[in-house]
């Protein structure tokens, strides 16, 4: 592995860390920015179907975007898994802005999906034109983008966490 692979491994981790006991400190010690009220608890059976397409396509896309950008570039196996990978990440990017909450409406991690639009056809037409350095830098952004939104999302108060934690 290159050595920016390895940087962008350890910001990623970093940040994720970061943001993770940042939001835990808030909410142990009560200063929880979001709204009050307990976080809602789910049975699977009354969990909305865009929630489950949701999570079937991101659950998924952790480990394969994790393999793709590990992995040997260029090959017929990087083309088609990078395929299946941004389709994922397009459903579940489409699926983000049909799931959220009546209290909150959209929140910031709506804006990753924003950025998955952009970032991901992007990456591919500088993949095209053989800018290979652009190409792998929005990719791995997009992935970072992944990461950090999922790391939210299971924050406390939030949907997911009622559904996995409560």
């Amino acid at each position: 592995m290159t050595r920016s692979v390895w940087i962008s491994v350890g910001i990623t981790a970093a940040v994720t860390a970061a943001i993770t006991l940042w939001f835990t400190y808030l909410a142990v010690s009560g200063s929880d920015p979001r709204p009050a009220g307990p976080a809602p608890v789910l049975a699977p059976a009354d969990v909305p179907w865009l929630v489950w397409l949701h999570l079937a396509t991101v659950v998924p896309s952790v480990p394969l975007g994790a393999y793709i950008l590990w992995r040997r570039k260029g090959t017929a196996r990087h083309r088609i898994l990078g395929r299946v990978w941004a389709g994922m990440m397009f459903v579940t990017a489409c699926t983000a802005f049909f799931l959220r909450s009546t209290s909150e409406g959209f929140s910031p991690i709506h804006l990753f999906a924003v950025l998955t639009f952009l970032s991901i056809p992007y990456a591919v037409v500088q993949a095209r034109r053989g800018h290979i350095e652009a190409h792998m830098q929005a990719m791995r952004g997009t992935y970072i983008g992944l990461i950090v939104a999922g790391a939210f999302a299971l924050l406390p108060g939030r949907t997911i966490w009622g559904l996995l934690f409560a």
